[in-house]
């Protein structure tokens, strides 16, 4: 196991794209009307963090005292996993289960919480799917002192329910998502657009509520920002046990999570006129964005009055089979992420959640660490790749998140009643069809799949 200081800036790839992310939209625009601006409810800090080409941004030292308790977070070489998956090269980890939320979410959530306080806000209100971001963010407001209020999707609070319990001691309130609190919910008719719909009844509530704010943890590219503590931090690990690799992969449900560990990698290559490795997105196959969707316009929750990005996305009106990696049910791809898919910068594959529930038993037999079932999906991928898939040197893959509450999962696994959903193909088509490609840009399959 090798170890690490602290990282004390986050590092942005903006400076390093080829070209700029294409401009969010208004609604009105999206349907064929003209632009009147996209109001922004951010603070300023998160602003400039996601649209300056700035490379390093100094971590508030307010942060950087909360980070310590528990990172830096360890690196190590799963060498059992390796003999486990018949890996013909090596198989690095870097473990994100070892705090209070049990995953990565908690490197963004307190970032974001220490801005809205400077701002004044009182509340954050957020949507959450497999619960990992509501507990963070419960937690990061305990820290500097705000209220907070989740929407978390009712299938997977009913699958997870000390998910809310554990924030509810961290004193938030937890609705099931859909709620009878918002007119969004109303509208769907009782049906469920996963995550998307949680997110929309955040949006809705903070916007009506005096004090509050909507917070997210996910797509947007400020929180792809703090998540590269995990990529600065893994870089020098691996310069530390003079290991190379040559494929690095996480889990996307919008891509923070993978954002935080590739990304880093990508800036480091562009900075240094180096090789850059792979970077491998394990994404769900009952939400296939990135190796089936297009690259289009859409919304980013189900109020449709939030500004519509470029992403690549099944279509947030496709109705995303159940499964245990609620983190992972969100039909589109962070815009940062889904550009440089676009650009063949990208790779991604999908794993079923046998496949990758079945991964993460091996690494806790093996490794002995519970892995939630978002990261087995990424620990899938590696194992193809370090079993002679595409990796001819070595694989980091980001284990995002701890499964202690998600057992009921492993459950089904080891009784056999554990099945993989594949996406409904009519459905998913006229999901798509609806959508409107980003202008000048090819649509499907110009991604890279390894």
């Amino acid at each position: 196991m090798s170890t690490v200081s602290l990282p004390t800036s986050w590092r942005s790839v903006l400076p390093h794209l080829d070209e700029p992310l294409p401009p969010d939209r208004s609604p009105e625009v999206a349907a064929g009307g003209s632009d009147s601006g996209v109001s922004v409810n951010l603070p300023f800090a998160l602003v400039r963090q996601s649209t300056q080409n700035r490379e390093f941004w100094d971590i508030p030292a307010e942060v950087l005292d909360t980070y310590r308790s528990f990172r830096p977070t360890p690196l190590w070489r799963a060498r059992r996993f390796e003999d486990a998956v018949g890996a013909r090269v090596p198989i690095y980890v870097k473990y994100e289960g070892g705090n209070i939320s049990g995953s990565h979410k908690l490197n963004t959530a307190l970032a974001q919480a220490y801005y809205y306080a400077k701002a004044g806000v009182k509340e954050l209100v957020t949507g959450t799917g497999a619960g990992q971001w509501g507990t963070a963010l419960a937690a990061a407001c305990a820290m500097f002192g705000l209220r907070c209020r989740v929407f978390m999707v009712g299938t997977s609070l009913q699958k997870k329910p000390y998910r809310g319990t554990l924030m509810r001691a961290l004193g938030a309130t937890v609705h099931a998502s859909p709620s009878d609190l918002t007119d969004v919910a109303a509208h769907t008719g009782g049906g469920v657009n996963s995550l998307a719909l949680a997110i929309g009844e955040a949006v809705e509530y903070a916007g009506r509520t005096e004090g509050a704010a909507f917070c997210i943890g996910s797509g947007e590219t400020y929180s792809i920002l703090h998540q590269s503590v995990i990529g600065l931090e893994a870089i020098e690990q691996l310069a530390g046990l003079e290991a190379t690799v040559d494929s690095v992969v996480g889990c996307v449900g919008a891509g923070s999570n993978f954002g935080g560990i590739a990304l880093p990698f990508f800036a480091e290559a562009a900075a240094t006129g180096t090789e850059c490795p792979q970077l491998v997105a394990a994404e769900s196959s009952t939400t296939p964005k990135l190796t089936r969707g297009v690259y289009a316009y859409d919304k980013t929750d189900a109020t449709g009055v939030s500004p519509m990005e470029a992403m690549y996305t099944i279509g947030s009106s496709y109705p995303i089979p159940d499964s245990h990696s609620a983190g992972l049910r969100f039909h589109g791809a962070a815009k940062l992420i889904s550009a440089l898919r676009h650009r063949d910068q990208v790779a991604a594959q999908a794993v079923g959640q046998v496949e990758a529930l079945e991964a993460g038993q091996a690494f806790t037999r093996s490794e002995m660490v519970l892995p939630a079932p978002e990261s087995g999906h990424a620990l899938a991928v590696a194992a193809r790749l370090a079993a002679g898939g595409g990796s001819t040197r070595g694989v980091v893959a980001c284990v995002s998140g701890h499964g202690y509450l998600d057992l009921a999962a492993y459950q089904q696994l080891l009784d056999g009643e554990l099945s993989s959903e594949p996406p409904v193909e009519e459905a998913l088509v006229t999901a798509m069809d609806r959508l409107q490609p980003v202008p000048g840009l090819a649509v499907a399959g110009s991604g890279r799949h390894v």
